[in-house]
């Protein structure tokens, strides 16, 4: 069969090169370049993409041997049904491996059309390696390997302040476009680069940080056979994703102007402030997540698809989000719940598995970053504990017994946690006293909370209460339970 090229694909244009991208990889393939090509096809944008292979392994050889081209399936609930679509992506023009083409690297950073740096190289890509050193083809480190770029720029237009770019980050760190920023300038002065260079860094070229949301399977290696016959051509460079995008940018709204994201209908956002939205990303869709898991595992589900589909669990969830979450957050309610319907429908993905085991992962810390912070809140605002919850915190207590039923539970966090809890559970005795000390020392441990809160008004005898019903309830009548409970637990009780 025919590998996939663009004298397959007739209708693939080729573009200015506007766009270096530093990752090769399924994520930015499937998010930052499907927009660039939605972009293309939608809007004047008019350019194409250079991917940089920033490591010695990678996959630009494969890139290049199908023109650039690849083929992207979406996957997912759209507008309340379950939809799988294709559709051949051609933004990008070629993929650079810079340890074997590191002078057409230099050489792109002598183009005039280029406007944008993307990247993707991990939360450990944006680090700084002092042993770096600007004549080195290439720089180890990623910020090195961009710096290097920028000051090859700098010097082939003569620090001409029109020829800056904006530089947009998508790793997955707070605050990344500043962090990446700082440590450019600190290999400027680790380099002894002259003053001019700083000035031009930071009068014309434009950092952002950045929020990107998106869940890529990548290759689809079970079903590849399928879809090869679907498609009439091979492709070895196949990504799947979810339907859902958001891409957060907090940077100036004239970039728009350049980037027209808004004329294309993407759910990508220029905005002042980009923390409202990291916080609401975190606390609904991470937070809901962490709070149903031990909850829909010890009620017997397994994976997130089963929880939101299921009458009782279902509606727990549901309420976590509509009841207990959002009230906390300061962005406008129509635009929270909107958020929130479109994590629900995610969490229904018929073409995605996600198993509460691979979220259980680390549950304490995540409880703490993710659920604590809305318990907190809505405790300060409301003189009221949030039942579900306070319900999940139980839940979490439980499922770290180790045991659903007579089925053991594979628990994974840190060895220090994990000690807590079998010291914890060991001595269970079955009573109510025995279950409150339980409570007393894990809301004491903190080492995680980094509070003891035992100290949260009436939180001690709420979660006894809750963890005392699962143990000689079951989890089923227990979950029910806190479902038909009208009356709210006011601190102090």
């Amino acid at each position: 069969m025919e590998k996939l090229s663009r004298s397959i694909v007739k209708e693939a244009k080729q573009y200015p090169e506007k766009v270096l991208q530093f990752g090769e990889g399924n994520f930015m393939r499937a998010f930052v370049d499907w927009q660039i090509d939605v972009l293309n096809k939608n809007t004047d944008f008019n350019g194409s993409v250079v991917v940089v292979q920033p490591l010695g392994q990678g996959m630009v050889e494969k890139l290049n041997e199908q023109d650039g081209l690849y083929t992207l399936y979406l996957q997912g609930v759209k507008e309340g049904k379950a939809v799988k679509e294709h559709t051949t992506i051609s933004s990008v023009s070629r993929g650079l491996n810079l340890f074997k083409q590191y002078d057409e690297y230099v050489k792109l950073a002598q183009s005039p059309e280029l406007r944008f740096i993307f990247s993707n190289t991990t939360e450990a890509g944006i680090a700084f390696d002092e042993n770096d050193r600007l004549e080195d083809r290439p720089q180890s480190s990623f910020p090195g390997k961009l710096t290097s770029f920028l000051y090859n720029r700098y010097i082939a237009f003569n620090g001409d302040k029109d020829k800056g770019l904006v530089i947009i980050p998508c790793e997955l760190i707070d605050r990344n476009g500043e962090k990446l920023k700082k440590i450019v300038l600190k290999y400027a002065a680790l380099w002894k680069l002259e003053d001019g260079f700083v000035q031009w860094i930071e009068e014309a070229n434009t950092f952002c940080c950045s929020l990107v949301d998106r869940i890529v399977p990548g290759y689809p290696r079970d079903n590849i056979e399928e879809i090869t016959k679907e498609l009439g051509y091979q492709d070895d460079m196949v990504v799947v994703g979810e339907q859902f995008h958001l891409w957060v940018i907090e940077g100036p709204q004239w970039i728009r102007e350049e980037f027209p994201v808004h004329q294309a209908g993407l759910n990508t956002l220029f905005v002042d402030d980009m923390t409202p939205y990291r916080t609401r990303k975190v606390r609904i869709l991470n937070g809901s997540h962490t709070a149903l898991t031990p909850v829909s595992y010890l009620y017997g589900l397994d994976t997130v698809a089963e929880t939101v589909e299921h009458e009782v669990m279902g509606a727990f969830v549901k309420e976590i989000i509509f009841d207990e979450i959002i009230p906390t957050l300061d962005l406008p309610l129509e635009e929270l719940q909107s958020f929130a319907n479109a994590v629900l429908e995610r969490f229904q993905n018929p073409f995605i598995q996600h198993f509460l085991l691979s979220i259980s992962l680390n549950s304490m810390s995540k409880f703490k970053t993710r659920d604590l912070p809305s318990l907190l809140e809505y405790y300060n605002a409301k003189n009221e504990l949030p039942r579900k919850l306070v319900f999940s915190l139980a839940a979490l207590i439980a499922f770290y017994k180790g045991k659903r039923g007579e089925e053991n539970i594979p628990l994974s966090d840190d060895q220090d946690v994990l000690e807590l809890f079998k010291e914890q559970w060991s001595h269970f005795d079955g009573t109510v006293e025995n279950v409150e000390l339980i409570v007393k020392n894990v809301l004491a441990y903190e080492k995680v909370w980094e509070m003891n809160l035992n100290e949260v008004p009436g939180l001690t005898a709420a979660v006894t209460n809750d963890l005392y019903n699962i143990e000689t309830k079951g989890m089923k009548q227990a979950v029910e339970a806190v479902l038909g409970q009208k009356e709210v637990i006011k601190g102090g009780q």
